[in-house]
Parts: structure tokens; sequence; C-alpha cells
């Protein structure tokens, strides 16, 4: 407005504003890495290079994900073999050669992965707060009726009626009220929140396998869980199998007991695992049982009917060491440890970031200044860095994937001439059309993009993980100092809270929390500083935030929780999609 530029321009400006889509993406990348291939192929044997071999290649070449999935071999989409006593491992006939990065909250949405699936690629859906997210969206009105209608399938639908007609608001909540609550994790949750955490990553998972009018869809669909989120591992994980998820990603922390838990799960047997507790006098497990789960929803026999496939597990990884830790030591079925395959990320991705070599976060000392940059960053060395021959002698014929500034068509061709399967890509994807990231942010970042390079900071505090975490510089959002720091602290999801052993009982805590909170279950106040509430300002950014209940120093208002958006080095890339 007020003059300058003709209609070409504008029409180029509004252009960049509209939100690509992953076929966009995925399409770019396989025509720029057939076109380096192609000059490859032509620069090393000339004409020959495309002359007929008279050699059949064999099916796993045939597969490849650019084949039409109607055309694939029927082993690709088998289910896992069962035999009794057992879980049989299995691996399809082909892998993807593109992983859409696990980005939380419901970034990696189910319509993102559908996407992804449907083009031959690994479609990921975030696993982390499903519960939450299933009740919130049905609280603004199910848009579409997608939820109800993927609760429908749901096996028990004595369950599904209660969450529906206890969450459900037709046409939406009041936007001036906030969501209601669901109850907090701890070592023993309820029946009512195992069941809201199963039923949402089932239908997360169920969505993103199916189309809008409930036909299925031939594609690979997998889930990623944060490690250091624990307490809610064992029931998201049962979900995402009912629904027939194909694969487990699991990083932000070292998943030793993970593949042991799906080979348990895929036969209906109780599971535990060991969580995290400061100043434990002993070690603490959590429990899921399938047939107590499906006792107290008043089904007992479901656990015998239920048949769920075991999906395949890749942790992500950032050494050979940890790689080759989780093959002698995980607590899987197999040769393998049950694992069937690795991300290696590198601390360019976004998210949480595996700390460098030897640092370590201490608020008290504050040892880990000396580690930092001038930015306050932490500093990455020659140690950090992963030698890649080695890693594959490590992991022998599993497959690998990189990840971490490697969304470009010359980085996959890098990795697949190493010997890898191919690449994990989350912040191209993270500003598409079908991602789950709220629609004014990603507007706002694709704007600022099309006239200026946007800032990522590698925040070591940040997280209460203790994980360094990648931060956008965006305005408005809590990246911003002044909106940080006048934002009222509150813990109400508690996702990131940590327990703690204190004579003899335990107690939950979060350096997120209200200071005052904080310090009177024994933690230090310097450990607040700086510690910013990933919980509900991820949960923002999917468009879904809370009504807090306090207001602002000065406002007459509730606050309404801002956004905190991730996103890796690369942010920047987008502006060639």
């Amino acid at each position: 407005p007020g003059g300058g530029g003709g209609t070409e321009e504008a029409a180029l400006a509004c252009d960049l504003l509209v939100p690509f889509n992953v076929v966009w993406i995925l399409d770019t990348m396989r025509v720029m890495l057939a076109s380096w291939a192609l000059a490859a192929a032509l620069a090393l044997h000339g004409a020959d290079a495309f002359s007929p071999s008279g050699v059949q290649l064999p099916a796993s070449r045939l597969t490849s994900s650019s084949m039409p999935l109607a055309a694939r071999p029927a082993a690709f989409w088998a289910p896992a073999a069962k035999r009794a006593g057992a879980t049989q491992l299995h691996m399809a006939a082909t892998v993807p050669k593109i992983i859409q990065g696990g980005m939380g909250v419901q970034v990696s949405s189910w319509k993102l992965a559908r996407e992804v699936g449907r083009k031959g690629e690994l479609g990921v859906i975030s696993g982390t707060a499903m519960d939450v997210v299933l009740l919130r969206w049905l609280q603004e009105g199910d848009p579409g009726g997608l939820y109800r209608k993927a609760l429908a399938t749901f096996p028990d639908q004595g369950m599904a009626q209660r969450c529906i007609a206890k969450y459900f608001v037709e046409g939406g909540k009041d936007k001036a009220k906030p969501y209601k609550p669901l109850q907090m994790w701890v070592m023993e949750p309820s029946q009512e929140l195992n069941e809201i955490s199963v039923m949402g990553n089932y239908c997360e998972v169920w969505l993103a396998k199916h189309n809008d009018d409930g036909t299925p869809i031939e594609s690979v669909i997998g889930i990623n869980c944060l490690t250091k989120i624990q307490l809610p591992v064992m029931s998201s994980l049962y979900g995402a199998m009912l629904a027939d998820g194909d694969y487990v990603l699991m990083g932000a922390g070292i998943p030793m007991e993970v593949p042991g838990i799906l080979d348990r799960l895929a036969r209906n047997e109780d599971v535990k695992m060991a969580i995290d507790v400061d100043d434990a006098q002993k070690v603490y497990y959590s429990h899921f049982s399938p047939k107590t789960f499906w006792e107290n929803s008043g089904n007992p026999d479901m656990a015998a009917k239920e048949v769920v496939k075991r999906p395949n597990f890749l942790p992500i990884v950032s050494s050979v060491l940890l790689a080759q830790a989780m093959l002698k030591r995980a607590s899987g079925e197999g040769p393998t440890r049950g694992i069937q395959g690795f991300v290696i990320e590198f601390p360019t991705a976004g998210g949480h970031n595996a700390p460098p070599r030897g640092f370590r976060y201490d608020a008290v000392a504050k040892s880990h200044t000396l580690s930092l940059n001038d930015k306050g960053e932490p500093i990455y060395g020659p140690k950090d860095e992963v030698d890649l021959v080695k890693f594959k002698n490590a992991v022998g014929d599993l497959p690998f994937y990189l990840a971490g500034y490697y969304a470009r068509p010359e980085k996959l061709q890098e990795v697949l001439a190493l010997g890898g399967a191919g690449v994990q890509v989350g912040t191209s994807f993270a500003f598409s059309e079908e991602s789950g990231l709220w629609d004014q942010a990603k507007q706002q970042v694709l704007q600022q993009i099309a006239n200026d390079d946007l800032v990522v900071y590698t925040d070591p505090v940040a997280s209460p993980t203790g994980f360094p975490f990648k931060v956008l510089e965006l305005d408005g959002s809590l990246s911003v100092k002044d909106n940080y720091e006048e934002r009222p602290r509150v813990c109400n999801l508690g996702y990131l809270r940590t327990a703690y052993e204190k004579d003899g009982k335990l107690g939950y805590r979060c350096a997120s929390e209200p200071i005052d909170d904080y310090l009177k279950k024994g933690g230090d106040k310097s450990a607040t500083e700086g510690r910013k509430c990933l919980c509900n300002g991820l949960m923002a950014n999917a468009g879904v935030p809370q009504v807090s209940p306090f207001k602002k120093a000065g406002s007459t208002e509730r606050y309404i929780e801002e956004t905190l958006i991730t996103a890796g080095d690369d942010v920047n890339q987008v502006r060639k999609y």
C-alpha cells in the first residue's frame, strides 16, 4: 500500500508468501538429484553410461522410491512376520531415501506425514504431547470431523466415546477460555491418562495412513518420540502400533530400552522403563500393561484379540560410539538388538541437539560457560564430527541416514555414495503448506525469509532437559528477551518435569516453572535463569495455545501463550522452494 511496484512485483511477493507444499519439495530434490546423477554418469562413462548392460537389476534395486506405489513388490508393504514366543524383526524390501523429520508439537502433523508417505518416502508424525493435542482439537470442534473419524475406528469404542463425550465442544470453545486440562504425567499414570495417550497417538498415525474419506493409503509412516520425555513413551508407542505404524524414531537421549519394549508390546506383554530420578536411592520404573489397560477399560479380552506388528526402530545418534553401544547393549531381540537402522543427527539440525563432547550444563558452577562462543552458543569441535566410513563399518548392513543441513540434493548424493540410505529432512518441511505449524507463524517466517536471512540461535539453557535447543529468532515470539521475561511462569503440561526423591517420596519439578515453586522443591535458583517453557511454547506453535491462569504485569486480560519456534541452521534455504 502507498505506491511503488507494479503488478508483477506484487504477484511475485504473493507467491513468496504462499506456503510451498510437500510435493514441490520432494520433486525439487529428486529432479536436482537426477541432474547430479546424470552429470556424474556422463562425466565418468560418457554415452556408455546409458547403454543397455544386459544385466537385470535385483528386485531390491527395482523398488526404488521413484517407483509407483502400486508397482512395488508385496513384501514392501508386508506386516512384520510373527513366530511363537518371539517377535521376528523385519525390514522392508527397500528403504526410503528421504525421512521427513519428527518435529513437535504437531509440526510433523499427520497431514505432512501423509503427503510424504504418499510420495513413497518415510512420513513421520511427532509423538510429543499427542494426548493434549487430541483433546485440544476436540475442544476446537474437531474441524472436518477427522479426529472423530479416526476414533470411530479405534478398537475400543467405549473408550473412544468417553473421550468424545468429555472433551468434544461443538463449534469450538470460547477463545477467551482455557482448554480443559489433562492431568500431568507421573510414575504410575492413571487409566484415563494412558487412554488419552494411546488414542492420541493412534489417531495421528491412523490419519497419516488414510485419506480424508477413510480409505487407506499405501505408505510407510513412522512416529518420532523424545527419549527425554520418558513417562508417556510406552503408551504412545502402543497407540502408534495399534494404528499399524511402520517405524519408530527416537533421539534426545539414549533409547536403550525401547527396542525391547517394542518387542514385548508387539506380543501384548507387560513393559517397564527405568525413569531418571534426581537424588534417587533406588532405580524407579514406570510400567505399562496392555492386559491391564484393556481390563481397566472394560474389555479384558482385547489384549488377546489385538494383534500388532512390531515397527522398525531407528535410534537418532550423534557418534559412532553411541551406535556401537546400542548395537551391543540395547534391549531388543536379534543380532542387531532390535535396531533396523540409524539416523545420524548433526548439531546443525533443529530442535534439541546432542551437547558437544564433554559439555555439561552446570547452572550452579557455570563451568559450561568455558565451552561457549561469543554469542553464548555451545562450541562443537573435531571430537563431535562423525567419521562416516567408521560408522558404516560399525553398523554393517543396517541403513543409516544423515540429518542436519542435509536437505540438499548434493548432500543426498554424498550420503548415497558413502553407502548411506539417505537423509532426514525437517526444517524444509516445517514451513510447507501441509505442516502443522500455526499458519500465522508460518506466514511471518516466509515473509521475513523472502526479504532477508533469519538467525537461528543454539541456546544452551532454554530447554529444561539440559540439551542445547535451536531457537529461531523471530519478532513476537518467546525468542525475544522482553517477551520471555514478561511471560508469567506456569507449569501446567509438565512433559519436561524431572522426578526427584526426597525423604523416600517422589516429587516433580521443572526449572521453567514458577521460581518459588521450584525452590520449594529443592531446586537451585540459578537453574531457572534463561529456562523457557517449551511445552507451552511448542503447543502454541501448533495453533492451540493455552489461556494462562495468570496475567502479564499491568495487563487486565489473561495471558495467551506465545510461540517458540525451532528450526535448523539451514532455515533460509526454504526460500528456494
